[in-house]
């Protein structure tokens, strides 16, 4: 498929377990419900600004189910985020709000958030990047065409994964492989 001019390329980047560490509870990941447990993974503030520099847009996609609970406000969820925004370099923030039985279509692993930011940035998804350590991101990726790239981690499930790495320094360098001095993907 060849892209329209003027499509860019970016990376999502799933906020909780990459951007921020998420608590476990029950063996599974469990997002901060208050700023206080909210706790930037800041060694990934390097890799990130070299994605920049290599002309990627970065958006961060979350799955935030305790919103329509009501386990989180809408205050405390823009607190967390101003604190990405002052960590990181970011174009944009998407969240789904929505729990699993409301079937909306921006709950991940539907691509709705891809899709969403695609539409807003002039992203061309088939140069598109996904970063996570799920498997709902790999599948939301795989459902709109984009390149996943998981660390490493028990919540990978068995499902379609492009690449699985160890540490996110891999994931920034296979992405840095991946795209060209022109924005271009190479193989």
């Amino acid at each position: 498929m060849l892209s329209a001019p003027g499509m860019k390329q970016g990376v999502f980047i799933e906020r909780d377990g990459i951007l921020n560490r998420a608590r476990v509870e029950r063996r599974q990941q469990i997002g901060p419900l208050a700023l206080e447990e909210f706790h930037p993974n800041c060694e990934v503030a390097p890799l990130l600004n070299e994605l920049k520099a290599a002309g990627l847009l970065l958006i961060v996609t979350t799955n935030q189910p305790a919103l329509s609970r009501g386990d989180l406000s809408r205050r405390d969820l823009d607190r967390m985020h101003q604190v990405l925004r002052q960590s990181f370099p970011l174009d944009d923030i998407l969240v789904c709000p929505h729990e699993e039985m409301d079937a909306c279509t921006c709950r991940k692993p539907r691509p709705g958030l891809l899709i969403e930011g695609a539409h807003k940035w002039r992203l061309d998804l088939s140069r598109s990047f996904v970063i996570s350590d799920k498997w709902q991101d790999a599948e939301a990726a795989r459902r709109a065409g984009l390149t996943s790239l998981l660390l490493a981690s028990p919540w990978l499930g068995g499902g379609h994964h492009d690449f699985v790495l160890p540490d996110l320094s891999s994931l920034v360098a296979k992405i840095l492989q991946f795209t060209g001095p022109a924005g271009t993907l190479v193989a």
